[in-house]
Formats: structure tokens, C-alpha cells, sequence
């Protein structure tokens, strides 16, 4: 038996077990509750394809059911072949897409659009959303569309290859395109599902998103306004500080540059709202230098702070090291070579920094920029915290789905405004550089030295950096102090009391007792962020593989769609996902599973620049040479690829943990009572007015992160280009030669 055949079998027996045997729709008990083994006979809900075909009168299963074996048929009657191929292809992308249409056209109700019940008649029986036997047998589906495709000579053959490509186009399009396309269509439905443009007609031009009274001093300005020029200065402030400290870090003695980059890994793995819970400890109404200053000049305690100059400061501590970690490399890079000609023509140290070094950094400045916008325009926390009454896209999103105005379409709306915006930051960021060349490294030799910054500037960067770094370990330092104070402002004696209330355990007859109001949370927060990290490491650097390793039709759309869920807000995402999959065909809402999907491809993006950035560096020929010694693509990948790519593997499962666990933006709309995430709550006990509990869970979090990254680290371990052989090592550094006979 070939190859193909087994492949083609071990499909054929599983799509079988998910007609005869598994669940078609969701259980709401859930699938590993294993309670359907038992109770399918007696309700129809848990029955299988096949019985919900036959018996409950939902006969538009049997199209499923038919392809299915219209595809084991053609494996029975047809050798391996370029026309067996062809019709497995065939029957698998048709599979696909029918499983698909009738769980979008049929609901509870019956018919989703009444053209078919105009040409079907009612349906007697609606269906509930997909369940196990659904999905597995649209995976199905997808694999006997790759293999067909393999048969026929697609990638050279390479069946491994051809699922990859498949499977991944296949998730995209499920949690990236099909939930931006439902909020999209949501904006036109009533609350019934029907079409009405009323809700967006009569929220696209509502003056409180676009108003501009604010330049005339009439009002303030409408959210969309406030959010843009929020998003505009904070991605400045955040990049011209970023800059200052790379040219600090690079281009000065200044000691201390260890404790600089320590300072640009703090405010990454700190939950998003706790920068402004700092802030406010600070100069809100009871805080430090409000009361201290009250105190000595007799200066009443204001809120300045509350609106957007307090979002602002709080964005920029938050965005800059960010913005440093894209700058510093692109500081590095700029050849010394050419500031040193521009030196030798007589140019002096401004003209060389003002016309050499700076244009040359141009694409890391853009970089920097789009992504303190982007974050800026998806930030939730901050806002949320310090907003008051100046609202943003992102939290009037909140409200219009969990507030009281209770109004979807209006939500939409918002957060295809947002959209726009961000989408438009990013094709302007790529018209702007263009087809331009930065390239700096030639290969040639230089001394390495880079010129010295012009005295003005050097004087202006440490006046940036110098106080802000004061004033970041300021802002740490009330976080620390917050979560041991018993009321900030009114009672500030010691107490471990936050603390005890978070994490407290107890030791009963049964055993441990985790008592603490924070353990429930914090634990399915651990356990979400565990499983989402390897999978998003996972997906993308498979997806670095393909994109860098193999060539395929559509391949440059496939690496921008990918990179485009980048460029969508975390707001946008969450908004998204609750249009998408609260309704059949797809219900997630209340699960695990949509926080998990949410991270994956939320996060997917960065695991990919990352991999393809280190797949590059590695030669083609070492694949070719493990393919020509007749490894498959799969085996050279386990064995040949991934132990070189141990860094990009790392930084991959760094990043996805760490956002699993401080964002906010996307999961304030997914979360549930029963899946809660640490984010989440913390909004919670905010809102309540806890602060000293949210500030001693936060600092736990930061500590329980710093700890796993470490044994990521260990785990993955470093990667070896070399290897050192025991003679070698053995023997002496300066071995007598041997006299010629």
C-alpha cells in the first residue's frame, strides 16, 4: 500500500468516527464532559451526523454525508493518479465549503435569508451551532483536499507541505477574516439578525464621534477625533523618546546600560492599567504629590490627571520601551562607514547625524511609530483608569456592548472607525518608505566606531532620558509601595492585608484550600496562557517556514494576511470575535476555547516576523541536504530546522505568554465567570475602588512572569553551531609536530 493510501485511509476512518460516533452540534456540557457517550441515543441534540440525518429531520446533512462517500469511493475505484487527485481535491474543497454554507444558512430559527425558504420551503427543525463531529469532519475535508492536491503534483508532491499550507489558510480565514467580516455585518443587522442599515446610518454621522468643536473652543471634540490625535501624540512622544534612548544607549559612555534595557522589559510585562493605578497614587486627588503639594503651597488637589493628559503620560511610559526595542537595533545598524565619509567631507557632527545618520534610520523611526499608534488606538486599560469623562474608541466600544445603551450596531460602528484608522497608519507607514533602499550592511569591513553625537543633541537626549528614567522608577516604586499601604491618601500604615486577600490558603482536613479572591482567576490565566503560548509559537513558525522555504501561489497575500492581524486593534479583535462566534455556525462565547483562538492569533503575527527574520539566516542547502538523503519535509523540520531556530522558538513563546497574560483590550469582551482572566479582574477591583488588591495581584503577576520566561528559557535552551570533539578537547593547545621521517 503507497503511501497516499495510507494517508487517504487514516482520513477516510476518522471522518467516519465523526458521522457514526461523535457529536454533530456543541454540547453545551462541553465535549470532554463525555456525557454524550451515554445520552445520544436518547437526545437528539447529541447525535451524530447520521442519526440527525435520518431520524430528526434535518435532511440537509445528507450533502455532507454523500460527499464524504462519494470521496471513499473514488479511493476504492481509483489508482494513485493525477485524476484520483484531481477529484479528491474536488470533493474536499466542495466538502469544505458546504459544511460551511449550511451552517451559516440554517440556524435555530430555520433559514438564516428568507430566499431559501422561498425556494425550499420552512424548515420543520433548526440546528444548533457546530460540535466535534462538525469541525473534525471540515478538517476533514481540508486534509482530502491537500492530499488530492499532493497527488497531482502540487509542491512537488509533498503532502506535509500541502496540509501545512491548507490548514493555515483554513484557520485564517475561521478566527481572522470570518470575524472582521461579521462585525462588518453587524453593523446592517437589528437585533433579530434581519438587515437594517438604520443603526449604522444613524451612528456614522453622529456628532459625538466626529465632531471637531474642540479646535473652535465651542466643546470637545467627537471620541474618533480625540482618539486619532491621543494616538498621534502618544506615537510621537513614545518614538522620540524610544530614540533617545537607543542614541544613549549606543551612542554615548553613559553607565548604567544595563539598567536602561532592564527598565524597557519592565513596563512589557506589566498588566496594561497598572502604569495608570500608579499614576493615579501619584497625582490623583489623594495622591503623593497632589497631598504634598496641597500641603506646602496650599494648591488645591485637581484632576488634570483624569483625561487625556493623564492617558497620555500613562501611553508613553507604557509604549516607549517598545518603541526602544525596535529603535536600538536600527541605531546599531547604521554603517559607521558612512557617517565617517560624511566626516572626511568636512561635514561637521551635526550635518552628519542630521543627513547621514538619521534618514538612515528612517524605517525603524516608521516602525516605531505605527506600532506606538496602534497601540495607542487599542490600549483599554489606561483609558479605562484615567479616561473620566474623556472617552475613546476603545472604551465606548466597551460600553455600547456591556453598558446600559446596549447598542451593537453602534459598537460596530466604532470599531470600524478604529480600523480604519489603524489600517490606515499602516499602508501609510509603507507608502512612506516605498521602494527606498536603507541598507547600511554591505559586507565590507569598517572600524566599527560610530561618530560621536553632535553636543546638542547628546545634551538633549540625556535631558530626555535622564528624567524619565527617574521618573519610571518612581512609578514602579508607588506600584510596589501601593499593595502594602491599607488606604492610599488616607491610611498609609504598613499591612500585608491586599496580599492575604488576593493569595491567601488554608489548610483544611481535605486538604489545600486556595481562599484567596485571586486564585481563580490567576489560575486560568496560567492555564490558558500555557496552552496558547506553544500553539502560537507553533502556527507561527510553521508559518515562517512556509513563507521563507517554500514557493506557492498566493504566497505574498498569504504573508500579508497574516501581518494584517497585526495592524487590527485588540478592541477590534474582541468586538469581532463576540459578533462572530455568541451564534451559530460557530458558538464559542463563554468557553476557553475563544481566549485560546483570541492569543493565537492575536499574537501569531509577531512568532512569524520573528521566524522568518532567523529562517533567513540559515542556509537552504541545509534542507536540500536533508531532503536528498530522503528525509521528508516533516523530519527535516523536527530535526534539522527547529534545533537551529531555538532563539526565534523562545522569543516566540516569551512574547505569547506574556500577552496571554496582560491583555486586556481583546479579552474584556471574551471572558467569562467561568474563564476569567487575571486582566479582567483586576478592571474589576478597580472599579470597585480596590486598589490595593489590584496593585498586589498585579506585582504577583509581574514576579509569576518573570519566573516562567526563565524557564522558558531553560527548557528551550541555547542553540549549538558548533561542536568540539574529545580529542580536540584533550589535547594540549600547542602539540609537538611530528619530524619528517
Amino acid at each position: 500500500m503507497s503511501n497516499s493510501d495510507r494517508r487517504l485511509d487514516w482520513i477516510f476512518g476518522t471522518g467516519v468516527l465523526s458521522l457514526l460516533l461523535l457529536p454533530w452540534y456543541r454540547i453545551e456540557l462541553g465535549f470532554f464532559n463525555l456525557s454524550w457517550l451515554t445520552g445520544f441515543m436518547g437526545d437528539e441534540d447529541l447525535a451524530p451526523a447520521i442519526l440527525q440525518a435520518s431520524t430528526s429531520g434535518r435532511w440537509w446533512l445528507w450533502g455532507a454525508i454523500l460527499l464524504f462517500a462519494a470521496a471513499m469511493l473514488v479511493r476504492v475505484l481509483q489508482p494513485v493518479s493525477e485524476r484520483r487527485g484531481t477529484l479528491l481535491a474536488l470533493i474536499g474543497a466542495a466538502g469544505v465549503l458546504f459544511v460551511a454554507f449550511q451552517g451559516l444558512a440554517i440556524t435555530f430559527a430555520g433559514w438564516t435569508w428568507t430566499i431559501f425558504e422561498g425556494l425550499f420551503g420552512p424548515l420543520s427543525a433548526g440546528q444548533p451551532a457546530m460540535g466535534a463531529g462538525a469541525i473534525t469532519l471540515s478538517i476533514m475535508f481540508v486534509l482530502m483536499f491537500s492530499f488530492g492536491c499532493a497527488e497531482r503534483g502540487v509542491m512537488k508532491g509533498d503532502a506535509f507541505i500541502v496540509s501545512a499550507i491548507s490548514l493555515l489558510a483554513f484557520l485564517v480565514a475561521v478566527f481572522v477574516f470570518y470575524p472582521i467580516i461579521s462585525m462588518f455585518v453587524g453593523a446592517f443587522q437589528d437585533f433579530d439578525g434581519s438587515f437594517n442599515p438604520d443603526g449604522f446610518l444613524r451612528n456614522i454621522v453622529d456628532p459625538s464621534i466626529w465632531s471637531l468643536g474642540c479646535v473652535i473652543g465651542s466643546e470637545r471634540c467627537g471620541v474618533a477625533w480625540r482618539t486619532f490625535f491621543l494616538a498621534v501624540t502618544t506615537a510621537s512622544g513614545s518614538t522620540l523618546l524610544g530614540l533617545a534612548f537607543a542614541l544613549v544607549a549606543t551612542r554615548t559612555g553613559v553607565r548604567f546600560k544595563k539598567g536602561l534595557r532592564l527598565l524597557t522589559i519592565l513596563p512589557i510585562i506589566t498588566p496594561p492599567f497598572v502604569i495608570g493605578l500608579a499614576l493615579t497614587l501619584l497625582f490623583g486627588r489623594a495622591g503623593v504629590v497632589t497631598e504634598g503639594l496641597s500641603q506646602l503651597f496650599g494648591i488645591e488637589p485637581g484632576r488634570w490627571l483624569y483625561g487625556l493628559t493623564g492617558i497620555w503620560i500613562a501611553q508613553v511610559l507604557s509604549f516607549t520601551p517598545i518603541s526602544f526595542l525596535v529603535l536600538i537595533g536600527v541605531v546599531e545598524g547604521v554603517s559607521p562607514s558612512m557617517e565617517e565619509a560624511s566626516q572626511t567631507l568636512r561635514a561637521d557632527r551635526w550635518r552628519t547625524f542630521w543627513h547621514i545618520s538619521l534618514p538612515l534610520m528612517k524605517p525603524g523611526l516608521a516602525n516605531a511609530f505605527l506600532i506606538g499608534f496602534i497601540e495607542s488606538m487599542a490600549d483599554f486599560g489606561n483609558p479605562l483608569v484615567l479616561g473620566g469623562s474623556h472617552g475613546v474608541l476603545s472604551t465606548e466600544i466597551f460600553f455600547a456592548v456591556v453598558g446600559s445603551q446596549n447598542d451593537p450596531s453602534r459598537a460596530a460602528v466604532l470599531a470600524m472607525i478604529l480600523l480604519c484608522f489603524t489600517l490606515s497608519a499602516f499602508v501609510a507607514q509603507r507608502l512612506w518608505l516605498g521602494k527606498k533602499s536603507f541598507a547600511t550592511v554591505t559586507g565590507k569591513g569598517d572600524n566599527g566606531v560610530h561618530a560621536a553625537l553632535p553636543r546638542s543633541v547628546a545634551i538633549g537626549v540625556h535631558a530626555l532620558v535622564i528624567p524619565w528614567a527617574v521618573f519610571t522608577l518612581v512609578v514602579y516604586g508607588m506600584i510596589i509601595a501601593g499593595g502594602f499601604v491599607k488606604t492610599w491618601g488616607l491610611d498609609n500604615s504598613f499591612t500585608l492585608q491586599h496580599y492575604n486577600r488576593a493569595f491567601s490558603i488554608s489548610i483544611t482536613d481535605s486538604g489545600i484550600a486556595w481562599t484567596g479572591v485571586a486564585w481563580n482567576s490567576f489560575w486560568t490565566t496560567m492555564e490558558i496562557a500555557l496552552i496558547s503560548a506553544p500553539l502560537t509559537a507553533a502556527v507561527g513558525l510553521m508559518t515562517a517556514y512556509l513563507i521563507v522555504r517554500q514557493r506557492f501561489a498566493g504566497r505574498d497575500l498569504f504573508e500579508f494576511a497574516l501581518m494584517m492581524s497585526f495592524a487590527i486593534p485588540g478592541t477590534v479583535i474582541g468586538i469581532s470575535y463576540i459578533m462572530a462566534f455568541n451564534l451559530p455556525p460557530l458558538e464559542m462565547t463563554g468557553t476557553a476555547a475563544i481566549l485560546i483562538a483570541c492569543f493565537v492569533f492575536r499574537n501569531m503575527p509577531v512568532g512569524v516576523r520573528g521566524g522568518v527574520a532567523a529562517m533567513k539566516q540559515l542556509d537552504q542547502s541545509l534542507d536540500e541536504a536533508s531532503l536528498t538523503l530522503r528525509a521528508n519535509s516533516f523530519r527535516t523540520i523536527r530535526k534539522v530546522i527547529l534545533p537551529l531556530l531555538r532563539p526565534a522558538i523562545t522569543a516566540a513563546l516569551v512574547y505569547s505568554f506574556v500577552r496571554a497574560i496582560t491583555s486586556i483590550s481583546a479579552v474584556i469582551f471574551l471572558v467569562s465567570a467561568e474563564h476569567n482572566m487575571a486582566t479582567s479582574y483586576i478592571v474589576g477591583l478597580v472599579e470597585n475602588g480596590e486598589y490595593g488588591v489590584a496593585i498586589a495581584y498585579s506585582s504577583a503577576l509581574i514576579i509569576v512572569m518573570i519566573a516562567i520566561i526563565a524557564i522558558f528559557q531553560l527548557l528551550v535552551g541555547e542553540r549549538r553551531l558548533r561542536r568540539a570533539s574529545r580529542l580536540a578537547i584533550s589535547m594540549p593547545a600547542s602539540a609537538p609536530k611530528e619530524k619528517p621521517a
